[in-house]
Order: C-alpha cells, then sequence, then structure tokens
C-alpha cells in the first residue's frame, strides 16, 4: 500500500486476547495493566509454581488478577481461568471447573516449557478426565511440541500433530481443541484444513520474527520463546493463516514476563513479553502483510465465537504515530525487559 493511502487510524471492537501468561504476586502490578488497557478479557494460563489444578485455585488466582486490575483503574477486565492438567486431574473437577466459569484445561507435555514440569507424561493417563471434557463442552488447549530428546527442536510440533495430536482428535472426536500458540506451516495447515472443532491462537512474534532475530548481532534471549521462532518459510504461512480471515485462528499473545536476570543467564528462561505494545504489534504486522482490515475478525470475533462467549461491546481506536516502548518495566523487586522495548514502533492505541 503506498504511504500516501494508508490509514492514519484504526479502530476495531475491543479485542481478547486468548492466551497469556500474568505469573503472580508483585509482579501482577506491573503486567495486568498492560493486558487491561487494551483487551476486554484475557485467558490465562495456569503455570504457576505450583499449578494451578483445581477450580479453587482458579478462583482464587482469578481474584489476585481482578485486583491487580482494578487497582491501575481497569475494574471491568475479565480474566477468564484455566486448569493444569495433569496424570491425575480427576474428571470430577471438570464439572466443578465448569460450573464456576472456568473457560478451559491446559495441556502442557511434560518437560515443554516453563513450570511444564507437573505436566502430562502419558496421553493415556488422562482420557477419563478428556472424556469428561468432552461430555462438558470444555475445550483442550494444547502446547503442541513432543519433548523426546531425539525430536529436533525446531520440528517438536510438526512431529506432535502426526503423533499426539491426530490420534488424541481421533480417540475425542467431539472434543474442542485449541492448539495454542502454532509456529509451523504444518500446524497452520492442520488446523485450516481438519474436521471438527478445532482453532489455534497465533502470537505477534512469530507473525513479525523468524529465528534469524535470536541470533542476529549475537544470541538475544529475549527473542528466545518454546515453541521456538522457526524459518522465514514458517513465519509466512503464519501470516498467510492470521490474515486469510479464517474464523479457526485468532489471537493469543503467549505474552509471559521474566526477570531481566532470568532471560540474561547461562539457561536464559522461554518466553517473550508482548503485553506493553500487543495490539500494536499485531496491527504491525497485519499492515506488512496489507490485510489491516482482517485485524478485527483475528482480533476481536474469531476468539469468542469459539468458545461460545459474547463479542465485546465498545472500540479501541489505533493512531499512526511513532514511539517508542520503555526498555525495561518495574517487575516486583527487578526489571522486565519487553520485547521491541527501545525501538520505534509505528502505531499506537489512543
Amino acid at each position: 500500500m503506498p504511504a500516501h493511502c494508508a490509514p492514519q487510524t484504526l479502530s476495531i471492537t475491543r479485542p481478547d486476547d486468548w492466551h497469556l501468561h500474568v505469573r503472580d504476586g508483585a509482579a501482577l502490578q506491573t503486567v495486568v495493566p498492560h493486558t487491561a488497557a487494551q483487551f476486554a478479557r484475557a485467558l490465562i494460563m495456569p503455570n504457576l509454581k505450583p499449578p494451578v489444578t483445581s477450580t479453587a485455585q482458579a478462583l482464587a488466582y482469578r481474584d489476585r488478577i481482578h485486583a491487580a486490575a482494578a487497582a491501575a483503574g481497569h475494574s471491568t477486565f475479565e480474566p477468564l481461568m484455566t486448569l493444569y492438567l495433569t496424570d491425575h486431574l480427576p474428571p470430577d473437577e471438570i464439572l466443578r471447573a465448569k460450573d464456576a466459569g472456568i473457560v478451559g484445561v491446559k495441556l502442557y507435555p511434560a518437560g515443554a516449557t516453563t513450570n511444564s514440569d507437573a505436566g502430562v507424561t502419558d496421553m493415556r493417563k488422562t482420557y477419563a478426565t478428556l472424556e469428561a471434557m468432552q461430555r462438558a463442552g470444555m475445550p483442550l488447549l494444547v502446547h503442541g511440541e513432543v519433548t523426546s530428546p531425539e525430536i529436533d527442536l525446531f520440528d517438536r510440533e510438526a512431529v506432535f500433530i502426526d503423533t499426539q495430536l491426530i490420534p488424541l482428535r481421533r480417540d475425542f472426536p467431539a472434543l474442542k481443541v485449541v492448539f495454542e500458540h502454532i509456529t509451523t506451516r504444518e500446524a497452520a495447515q492442520y488446523v485450516q484444513t481438519a474436521h471438527g472443532a478445532i482453532a489455534a491462537s497465533i502470537t505477534a512474534h512469530h507473525l513479525l520474527y523468524n529465528r534469524n532475530a535470536i541470533f542476529t548481532g549475537g544470541i538475544r534471549p529475549h527473542y528466545y520463546c518454546l515453541p521456538v521462532l522457526k524459518r522465514e518459510t514458517h513465519r509466512q504461512a503464519l501470516v498467510d493463516a492470521a490474515t486469510g480471515g479464517s474464523p479457526r485462528f485468532f489471537l493469543g499473545t503467549d505474552s509471559a514476563p521474566h526477570a531481566t536476570h532470568l532471560k540474561e543467564h547461562a539457561s536464559g528462561c522461554a518466553g517473550c513479553y508482548t503485553a506493553h505494545a500487543a495490539i500494536e504489534l499485531y496491527a504491525s504486522a497485519f499492515e506488512a502483510a496489507q490485510a489491516l482490515d482482517k485485524l478485527e475478525g483475528f482480533a476481536s470475533f474469531h476468539g469468542p465465537d469459539f468458545y461460545d462467549l459474547p463479542r465485546n461491546p465498545g472500540q479501541i481506536t489505533l493512531h499512526r504515530e511513532s514511539w517508542t516502548p520503555p526498555q525495561s518495566y518495574p517487575f516486583a523487586d527487578t526489571t522486565l525487559k519487553p520485547l521491541a522495548g527501545g525501538e520505534v514502533l509505528h502505531w499506537r492505541m489512543a
């Protein structure tokens, strides 16, 4: 699009974030307001220490998030809660969760990512719980990677589809599944063409960057996440999926805050923090693809439609304005470095 034809403002229905980490305790005071300023709702991941495995824990966590949002003047922000699937999560917990408004159950293969040590070691051990979820209409939210050491890190998502996801969905054909933060062409193609109730969330950083970003000019730990950034061919496939208008793809930031010293470490934590400028980063990706007209569906409509929730009232407005996010934010008693901190962005939410 020629520069003189580019829109100067963009208004969309207030969006939701369908994949978010906010941690707990004092950290909430920094990260929750960033999300609540942009999004009406956010789906909160349960991988705390210890993990959120009961309805009571999820509701107490929701109260803490509510309090942090309200303290920053965002009392209408709604955290949507999830449970952490383990080998031993009892089926009767699903009914309690459903009755309490819990939105989904998260599958982490054991050892796949941050705080996943309590995750599933064998899918067969979870089948009774998955059957209860299928009966209740409770979505399964999938971190889609195998963890076998003989599988190359960059192939773990594609192998997961063939060895775990396809058999799982064959055994539970009515189970709603969200393939979260997809990163590969194989995942985009599978979600686009598979039968049944399946959707996928896509992060801003996987739309904007390929794996070169981790290594340009040296090792850049703030671009390291799991699933890791992939080749350019995969990034382009994700852009095509996100901007193609399919209701099966929607916004999920996977914004994951870590203290700076734990990212810039000999064994740095996986996760990119993007909540500070999430909608602006997505707008940048959609504009680069000449698809700003598709952002509203991706950010505001497809997610609630899949989760059988109402679309949000009201709007947000983005202005074409150059600005530079801070290089760091306070984070409990340390600091947090955001993705694109200190870099110029060209969209800013009013």
